[in-house]
Formats: structure tokens, C-alpha cells, sequence
């Protein structure tokens, strides 16, 4: 696992520390383990967990660390578990609403120590009280849906990131030219990152 993982890293020019390595090795390994009984995961071979590490990772070679980060539907920890592996300085939010994979991400992130992580074990629309800089989300809903969804944990400062399939291009369009965003392509993965409004 830990070549596979480092070749990734290397062709996609991504440096990280040998701490970070070990960290998302411990997580892949553990991914494998308790997706075996609890079908957490269509990430079942080594190959798959580290392309979706790889995927959760491409969003830090062009954004600035937020201060606070909001992940919907985290599933099995992509990309928000792996994000906070990476920033944990940073306060995390991973909103999964599922027992079994929020009970896994609670699992990792005490085994890692993120201590500054934090599982909400419910649908992201009831989360209130807390603004995020960061709202970032794979593969749970369009766009439009996604800023209705988290507009409660969210001020005019926050930034967005949605890792998008072709779809975004139409998905954008939807929003009327409100907001300021880029859109960066990496392998098959388009990532929204909405800066703000216009």
C-alpha cells in the first residue's frame, strides 16, 4: 500500500510530510479492513482507496488552508477525513448522517488523533450555529442544492469546494452568474472552488 500510495503522490506532484504518509496509510488500511463487514465503501482493492486519497488531496496544491472546514456527506472519509489529515490545525466538521460510516470516521479520527475533528451524525441542513470558511462535498447533489443545503452554516466569506463530473459546467449555469468561481481539472475531476459572490 505505501508504494502505491507514494507513486500516486509523486506523479501528481503532491509533498507531503512522512507523519501525513503514515497517517492516510493507517486510514487506508483501516478503510479495508472494516469495509470487509460493514460495506462502507465501493473502494474495495488498494488501487481504488489511494485514487480516491489522491482525488480527496489534488484541492491542496491550489487553495489556501481554510480556518474551518465543513464536509457534507463524508461517507468513508473522502475528501473530508483525508483533508483533516492533512490540515490538523484546522477545526473539521464531517456531517455524515449513516451510523456505520459516521462510527468508522469517528473511529480513524480518534486512532490519528485529529483531535480538532468533529463527526455530526445527521443531515448537513440541521447543522446551525457554526460558520465554516470551507464547505467542501463529493458526489451528494448538484451544486444549487449543496449552497441551499449549508446556507445555514455559511457567511458571504466562505468559500466552497465540490468535486464535480461534467455535469459542473451545466450546474453552473444554474446559478446566474452570482457567484465567483474556478473550475480545475485534474485526471477525470472537475473541482468547483465557488470563491464567493459577484
Amino acid at each position: 500500500m505505501i508504494n502505491i500510495l507514494k507513486d500516486a503522490l509523486l506523479r501528481e506532484n503532491i509533498e507531503l510530510s512522512s507523519s501525513q504518509i503514515d497517517s492516510l496509510i493507517i486510514f487506508a488500511n483501516k478503510l479495508e479492513w472494516y469495509n470487509k463487514t460493514h460495506n462502507i465503501s465501493g473502494a474495495r482493492e488498494q488501487k481504488a482507496v489511494v485514487e480516491n486519497i489522491i482525488d480527496s488531496l489534488i484541492p491542496i496544491k491550489f487553495m489556501p488552508k481554510p480556518s474551518s472546514l465543513l464536509d457534507v456527506g463524508t461517507g468513508a472519509g473522502f475528501p473530508g477525513l483525508i483533508l483533516a489529515t492533512i490540515w490538523n490545525d484546522i477545526d473539521v466538521t464531517l456531517a455524515e448522517p449513516i451510523n456505520k460510516r459516521a462510527t468508522f470516521l469517528r473511529l480513524v479520527a480518534y486512532e490519528l488523533g485529529l483531535s480538532r475533528v468533529t463527526i455530526f451524525k445527521d443531515r448537513v441542513e440541521k447543522l446551525s450555529g457554526t460558520t465554516f470558511s470551507l464547505v467542501s462535498s463529493r458526489a451528494v447533489t448538484n451544486t444549487k442544492l449543496l449552497l441551499d443545503l449549508t446556507k445555514d452554516a455559511t457567511s458571504s466569506d466562505t468559500n466552497y469546494l465540490f468535486f464535480k463530473g461534467e455535469r459542473v459546467f451545466s450546474e453552473v449555469e444554474e446559478l446566474n452568474n452570482q457567484y465567483i468561481y474556478d473550475i480545475v481539472k485534474s485526471n477525470k475531476r472537475n473541482y468547483l472552488w465557488i470563491k464567493g459572490l459577484k
